[in-house]
């Protein structure tokens, strides 16, 4: 009998300890992802307020340090760190993309991590318009990924993609959010075996931001809905608006990346450090004129806005200008706070313009904004709900969330994480290579590798 069904330990994989091995493996690198995400959000606020105090103090500052920090970050993004620039999530895209190897490995490795932890923070100490939401997708994966490679589980692909949701669970406390965004933007399809996976390292990830800081909802809590037909004319106008300037964001960030790189290519030893130091200019010009709002992540404006304070009216062209200028100089940090914080601004002034609720208009306008960006209307609306508490305009959120997809695409039709993913894939310039049905078949889900 026993010939016929195999091994006791075969029958039941539970009994090997290579099993358990494993399993705490990974249980373990979801701790990580977790304690490293607080401890980067940490260290983010305290170099964004730090340079708060000082520039306040000091008003003309940010015109030596803004444009001296830019140049650092972006000498050392692009010459020492290669593959740190920008959000991260293009990284992390494209890691999952390509074959198992070397390419996969630098693009997620440790000294990866810590790069892109520290120069998101030296941007912020600077006044870059970034945020740290996006670095730590690519810092999650990376963790995850060398959990896979040092107690050989095969599938790379489902971890990357667990580190990548757990990271933007534990950034804004919302893992609902981490698993729509790793079901919609990272992965654009969902594998069954990786289902167990993402919300296992969800779960342990959240714990850990749970008990390192608390239960709180990012943007504090609202309590705004929306009513009567007034309040359907402001979520079109807030959807639509939101989403052609999103739209904008993306076409103008992809072409000028474009266009920096051929620009750059011809004089390389000049032009990397006079483009960023031209950009940390601008940003620090336009953040003086602003009495300091466009600075940072945006995200005391943002929440203000929620909570019903009208923001300027230059707020959101304004940090739209150095959101954009900060994402395509080269730097390292990410555009989630920073395009919530857009979006929070652009919906306040149009509810603000036609007579309705600030907080409204800044709960719509930061859906329809950020999906606009991303083109995710699904991890738009549960990240604003899970940021905000916010149970009562769930179908406004959403119905502002797919007017700013449509209204997007009118724009710019190119996803933009997809898009810049191209980058870290030469080879494939025609598209993200899809893995061969070999490569799929060799990655094992954890459960299935640890038993054998």
């Amino acid at each position: 009998m026993e010939g016929k069904l195999g091994s006791p330990v075969r029958r039941l994989p539970y009994l090997a300890g290579r099993f358990w091995r494993r399993r705490a493996a990974f249980w373990g690198g979801a701790l990580c992802v977790g304690a490293v995400s607080v401890l980067f959000a940490r260290a983010s606020d305290g170099a964004e307020n730090m340079f708060f105090h000082f520039s306040h103090r000091f008003w003309l500052l940010p015109l030596i340090i803004t444009p001296l920090g830019f140049v650092f970050c972006a000498w050392a993004a692009g010459s020492v760190f290669p593959g740190s620039q920008g959000s991260g999530i293009p990284q992390a895209i494209a890691a999952r993309e390509l074959p198992r190897g070397v390419a996969r490995r630098r693009l997620l490795s440790v000294r990866m991590c810590f790069a892109k932890i520290g120069l998101t923070v030296v941007g912020l100490m600077c006044g870059a318009s970034v945020g740290r939401e996006g670095p730590t997708v690519q810092v999650g994966a990376a963790i995850m990924l060398q959990v896979a490679r040092l107690r050989g589980l095969q599938n790379e692909r489902g971890l990357i993609l667990a580190g990548s949701a757990a990271g933007i669970a534990a950034a804004f406390n919302a893992p609902l959010a981490g698993v729509v965004f790793a079901i919609e933007e990272m992965s654009r399809s969902f594998e069954v075996k990786t289902n167990g996976i993402v919300l296992t390292t969800v779960i342990i990830g959240g714990l850990v931001s749970l008990g390192l800081t608390g239960n709180y909802t990012y943007f504090g809590t609202s309590n705004a809905a929306v009513y009567g037909m007034n309040g359907w004319v402001l979520t079109a106008f807030c959807g639509s608006a939101g989403g052609l300037l999103g739209g904008l964001f993306s076409r103008l960030m992809l072409d000028i990346t474009t266009w920096a790189k051929g620009w750059i290519a011809g004089n390389p030893r000049v032009r990397k450090f006079i483009y960023p130091l031209i950009c940390g200019v601008l940003v620090a010009l336009i953040g003086i004129f602003t009495q300091g709002d466009s600075f940072g992540t945006g995200y005391q404006t943002a929440r203000a806005a929620v909570e019903g304070v009208t923001p300027h009216w230059y707020f959101w062209p304004a940090k739209f200008a150095t959101t954009l200028i900060t994402a395509v100089s080269g730097i390292p940090g990410g555009i989630f706070a920073p395009s919530l914080s857009v979006g929070a601004g652009l919906g306040a002034w149009i509810a603000g313009a036609g007579g309705s609720a600030t907080s409204v208009g800044a709960l719509l306008g930061m859906a329809g904004y950020f999906a606009g960006v991303v083109q995710a209307p699904m991890t738009a609306f549960v990240i604003i709900l899970e940021m905000t508490g916010n149970t009562a305009s769930v179908i406004p959120l959403m119905v502002a969330a797919m007017l700013g997809l449509g209204a997007s695409r009118l724009v710019c039709p190119r996803p933009l994480y997809h898009e810049l993913a191209h980058g870290f894939l030469p080879q494939h310039k025609g598209g993200l290579r899809q893995p061969s049905r070999e490569e799929r078949r060799a990655e094992k889900p954890v459960s299935q590798a640890a038993a054998e």
